[in-house]
């Protein structure tokens, strides 16, 4: 998942476009292909746990220093991100035959583009008129990135 990227927001962006084909992806499978199903919930679970995480450790909190405006932006994102979560470690614990599995997924992906929406849309806007340094940024989360990513 991790190279050098530009900066904060196209490293961020990268991982929207990712975890959006892997959504792709589950929703192509045909009804009792549980295995391939497993494999591909199981990457999206992990692209955004890793995602998710240097979002509230490095990249909101970057934001929410930059402007006053931007700390209702980010309290909105932190509740969506505690919302997916909580789907995530419900799937993780669950296998595709189980009822709802399908449902769960969905749900997820359907919030997932919510909150995507409103990320690129309202706050990378706002992170590049608060001229945040994106480069820095990007660097720390990508170094975060693989800290987590060796953990898991």
């Amino acid at each position: 998942m991790n190279t050098t990227r530009r900066d904060a927001i196209a490293m961020l962006t990268e991982d929207h476009r990712e975890v959006e084909e892997l959504f792709k992806q589950y929703e192509a499978l045909g009804e009792d292909d549980n295995d391939r199903k497993k494999k591909i919930a199981d990457q999206i679970c992990t692209a955004l746990t890793l995602h998710a995480t240097i979002e509230e450790e490095i990249f909101y909190p970057a934001v929410r220093d930059a402007g006053e405006d931007n700390e209702e932006l980010v309290d909105e994102a932190t509740v969506e991100h505690a919302s997916a979560k909580d789907l995530i470690a419900q799937l993780q614990e669950m296998d595709p035959e189980d009822e709802l599995y399908d449902a769960k997924v969905k749900v997820l992906s359907e919030q997932i583009a919510h909150h995507v929406q409103e990320e690129e849309k309202e706050m990378f806007p706002k992170a590049k008129k608060n001229k945040l340094d994106l480069a820095a940024l990007a660097e720390e989360m990508a170094l975060r990135e693989d800290e987590v990513a060796a953990t898991m």
